[in-house]
């Protein structure tokens, strides 16, 4: 009998053995809340980057950091030179080990392009796909769950691209601009026209803006040229502040957008709730 119970207790430690939890390490928090939402009880997961009050630019690595990728078996980041602090920090992690998700590469966005691929309606949902394909193979128990989250997340999904859609209807060609092109994927699939890339673009990579830019861009809200201007409402610094004013100031309609997802919620609310103030805007409200 004690033999028999030996047994059944090395089979149960087996099991739970086998039973834990896919460990998942996201650079930015919205990818680490799509594998929650997909992986569930399957997956713990780390955000490094989750704070929606600090400047995502100024993020430092720490020991803590290559601990926590030490010990992934999927790591998810950006790419397209936006979290560039990634690719030092993976000369370290065995790569015949782990699974990395470039979702850059995945996108098919090249290095130089926007690299704020989440805004881009398709990134989402294609990256659900293979995090519900990845955890499913590191863990085949968890199959029948992660297609479960999978079809549910897709379903919310659509939601936000019927929106996205209702948004486009209404409103395509309508002249817009922002401080950063942090919203730039979503403005264009709203069928936005946005004015001023040429500043935005210094902005983002924290460069001086040419007097002509500056005076080109004050121009587009002095002369009531766009009906809305986007901003990184995590970044702010005193000439994009006095833009913000200027366009305040001459009845243009400004929207904050966070390039760090907001705590406690979902990435199609997040999505949703981003749209639903753009759309508001729009309508001069």
């Amino acid at each position: 009998m004690k033999k028999l119970l030996l047994v059944i207790s090395g089979v149960g430690f087996s099991l739970s053995a086998l039973a834990a939890p896919v460990k998942i390490v996201a650079a930015e928090n919205f990818y680490g809340e799509l594998a929650h939402e997909i992986g569930g009880n399957n997956v713990a997961v780390t955000s490094i980057i989750s704070n929606p009050d600090a400047d995502p630019h100024l993020f430092a690595t720490s020991p803590k950091t290559s601990q926590s990728l030490a010990q992934a078996q999927i790591i998810i980041y950006n790419g397209a030179d936006y979290d560039a602090w990634m690719e030092q920090m993976l000369t370290t992690v065995n790569k015949n080990q782990v699974i990395i998700i470039n979702v850059a590469d995945l996108m098919k966005i090249k290095t130089g392009a926007n690299p704020h691929i989440w805004y881009q309606p398709a990134t989402f949902p294609t990256l659900a796909k293979v995090l519900a394909d990845k955890i499913a193979q590191l863990e085949p128990a968890s199959k029948a769950e992660t297609q479960k989250n999978l079809a549910s997340f897709l379903a919310d999904n659509q939601q936000v691209a019927k929106q996205i859609a209702t948004v486009k209807q209404h409103y395509q060609g309508t002249s817009v601009t922002a401080t950063e092109p942090v919203f730039g994927y979503m403005a264009q699939a709203l069928g936005l026209n946005m004015k001023g890339e040429d500043f935005q673009w210094k902005i983002m990579n924290d460069s001086e803006p040419t007097p002509k830019m500056v005076a080109d861009y004050q121009s587009l809200l002095t002369n009531k040229q766009v009906k809305v201007m986007f901003y990184n409402n995590q970044v702010t610094d005193s000439l994009t502040g006095n833009m913000q004013k200027l366009a305040r100031k001459n009845g243009i309609k400004v929207v904050g957008v966070s390039e760090t997802m907001p705590k406690d919620t979902t990435i199609n609310h997040w999505l949703t709730s981003e749209i639903s103030a753009t759309a508001t805007a729009l309508q001069g409200k």
